[in-house]
């Protein structure tokens, strides 16, 4: 059973416009910090110089204060904050003239008056260059209709890779696989306007609205478009293939995350969850699309040689003709390279984003 009420060692000093008290209490528990007619009441259980007790004292100040102090507990100590209610220079903290036993100095934040007055001007003249240079940043009049603009391109963005995703997941359950082969028919109109309209991320990165990498951008959106415009949308041989299906699919759950994402984020909302998926689902969703789309090229290589399409006739003297099938094997590394610099990017990011966070020094 806890003993009689004790009191604690209590340190303190001031500032013009505010009051510190130091409690030398540890472990404290239900602390009890009032303030009624200018008299500060505390009680707490806690371990102080007489061990583990009840501790209580009351402090009638010198001066008006306001009623409401403010209290922050740690291991060691407790720390209360009293707001003055007029600024000036306390010559004693209470209204009796002969200081409590239990009161000291707190040397560790004591100031002479004059030493307070310097650090009052200090920060005085800091908050005055603050504004100055914050004055001198011009400020931005299309601010809003670029924000604006943003939310609205990636909430389209979004919902046109929704459409395809439900849509292509409901043909899946209900057709099995018979739905691989007429995907390009079924869901090709909006990713071509989705891929068309992707092409503005590059817009964006280049006048800088946009703080993205203009490298890592170029690579995906215009790899994809070869992809889709190029491959699928010129070859109706390839348009009927099973790797139609997987391509589409994998480039759109990386989209459902992606695009919510820096939606959220131009108006300053991180949904945690949200932010883990859009740094972890491409980890095996970037390799398998990058396959999927070699596939898609190695199916296309041997209908390129047939037809002659897109291949290079030069003219006499030299009458050769460079066979599109031939750059296709080339851009085939090119593609492999492409997903290593966009997942050593988004790897970076997922470092910067969800990597372990340094703890602050008490």
């Amino acid at each position: 059973m806890a003993g009689p009420s004790l009191r604690p060692h209590v340190h303190w000093a001031q500032r013009h416009r505010e009051l510190y008290l130091r409690v030398e209490l540890s472990d404290v528990q239900h602390p009890d910090v009032a303030i009624t007619d200018n008299v500060l009441h505390f009680k707490a259980q806690g371990h102080g110089a007489k061990g583990d007790n009840i501790y209580e004292f009351q402090i009638e100040f010198l001066e008006p204060v306001e009623p409401k102090p403010v209290c922050r507990v740690t291991q060691r100590q407790l720390n209360i904050t009293v707001q003055k209610k007029e600024s000036n220079w306390w010559e004693r903290l209470t209204k009796q003239e002969k200081r409590p036993l239990f009161l000291a100095p707190d040397f560790d934040r004591w100031l002479d008056e004059s030493d307070a007055e310097m650090e009052l001007k200090e920060k005085e003249e800091e908050k005055i260059n603050k504004m100055k240079i914050e004055s001198r940043v011009p400020k931005d009049p299309f601010k809003h209709l670029k924000k604006g603009y943003l939310i609205m391109y990636n909430l389209v963005q979004f919902l046109g890779f929704s459409w395809i995703f439900v849509n292509m997941t409901v043909r899946l359950f209900i057709l099995g696989k018979d739905s691989f082969y007429d995907t390009f028919h079924t869901v090709a109109d909006m990713m071509y306007f989705c891929h068309t309209l992707a092409l503005m991320e590059i817009v964006n990165s280049l006048i800088g609205l946009v703080r993205s990498p203009l490298i890592p951008a170029v690579v995906q959106i215009l790899g994809r478009n070869f992809i889709l415009f190029v491959i699928l949308g010129s070859l109706e041989e390839m348009q009927s293939k099973p790797v139609v299906f997987f391509v589409f699919y994998f480039w759109s759950i990386v989209e459902l995350f992606r695009y919510p994402y820096y939606m959220l984020s131009c108006i300053g909302i991180e949904w945690k969850p949200l932010t883990w998926l859009r740094y972890t689902v491409w980890i095996p969703l970037y390799p398998l699309g990058g396959l999927a789309e070699a596939v898609c090229i190695v199916q296309s290589i041997p209908i390129f040689s047939e037809t002659g399409k897109f291949s290079l006739g030069l003219p006499n003297p030299l009458n050769v003709t460079i066979q599109f099938s031939f750059f296709l094997q080339i851009y085939l590394i090119a593609l492999f390279l492409g997903v290593f610099v966009n997942s050593r990017h988004l790897y970076k990011q997922r470092k910067q984003h969800l990597g372990p966070k340094k703890r602050k020094m008490k």
